[in-house]
């Protein structure tokens, strides 16, 4: 038995160690190819014997990434903020009230998970111009928090409903704390990896949006990295390393988001969608 255990591990092991690489050698290669100059026509498989950054100061300021990056900023932690707070303020009594009514809304949210966003984005794109809210950080923050919302929702319900004994919301109602002030002070606060998982969940997938981009942010004023990139990669297509430099910058953010909040992302995935 123990060696099968051992063969067992040391298959998932390696089975584990080949999906890492697979994941890893597309930033490899973006590293190599940022990283040589122009003239380089050496293989991107072989890292350069040499360092300049010339393709990343050059990238930065052809495409205008300091507006595309302040944009997608703004709307994607815009988008997060509100994320985190309604969607775990309205996850609350969902968890904790157990009625027919909360039961019938707590589904609805459910199924409005299976569908598609983009199906409704005719009528939706003739509200936004009739309301003329057509290049606004306003329109892309709310189009993204109506997006991921029932997701922020189960996932909170589900850890609320399975990590956090009611009995500490009893006692803070005993010493008189209202609801709201049980629910900030006691519970919130008691939310981190749930959050966690919320906001790198959120983060990436609104970070790198751009179907709702495209259509909503016209303007070049309002335009994200993704819609900035893709004009930015029709005009540069015979200067892969200057793409490539282009790339790698806007995907960094993410990266480091991810590496920061990655000891809370399990356990809030887990408790948040299995068991509840």
């Amino acid at each position: 038995m123990d060696r099968m255990s051992k063969g067992k591990k040391a298959l998932l092991t390696a089975i584990a160690l080949c999906i890492t690489i697979f994941h890893i050698i597309p930033f490899y290669i973006l590293s190599t190819t940022a990283l040589k100059v122009s003239n380089d026509f050496s293989s991107r498989w072989l890292f350069p014997d040499y360092f300049t950054l010339e393709n990343f100061v050059r990238a930065w300021e052809r495409a205008n990434l300091t507006n595309a990056f302040l944009n997608t900023t703004i709307i994607t932690f815009g988008a997060a903020i509100l994320l985190i707070f309604v969607g775990s303020m309205a996850a609350y009594p969902l968890a904790r009230v157990q009625n027919r009514l909360n039961k019938f809304v707590y589904y609805i949210f459910i199924g409005i998970m299976v569908i598609p966003p983009l199906t409704a984005l005719v009528p939706l794109y003739q509200l936004v111009v009739k309301m003329g809210m057509i290049n606004t950080h306003e329109i892309a923050i709310f189009n993204n928090v109506a997006a991921f919302l029932p997701l922020t929702i189960f996932l909170y319900a589900g850890f609320i409903r399975s990590t956090i004994p009611k009995e500490l919301e009893e006692a803070a109602k005993i010493d008189g704390a209202s609801t709201l002030v049980t629910f900030f002070r006691i519970v919130f606060p008691l939310l981190k990896p749930v959050t966690a998982t919320v906001l790198i969940i959120s983060c990436v997938f609104i970070w790198n949006d751009y179907q709702f981009a495209i259509f909503f942010l016209q303007d070049k004023s309002v335009h994200t990295l993704t819609v900035t990139l893709a004009s930015f990669f029709g005009e540069n297509q015979n200067n892969m390393n200057l793409v490539a430099a282009a790339a790698l910058m806007s995907s960094l953010p993410m990266i480091v988001l991810f590496l920061l909040l990655q000891k809370y992302f399990i356990a809030g995935l887990s408790s948040g969608s299995v068991k509840g």
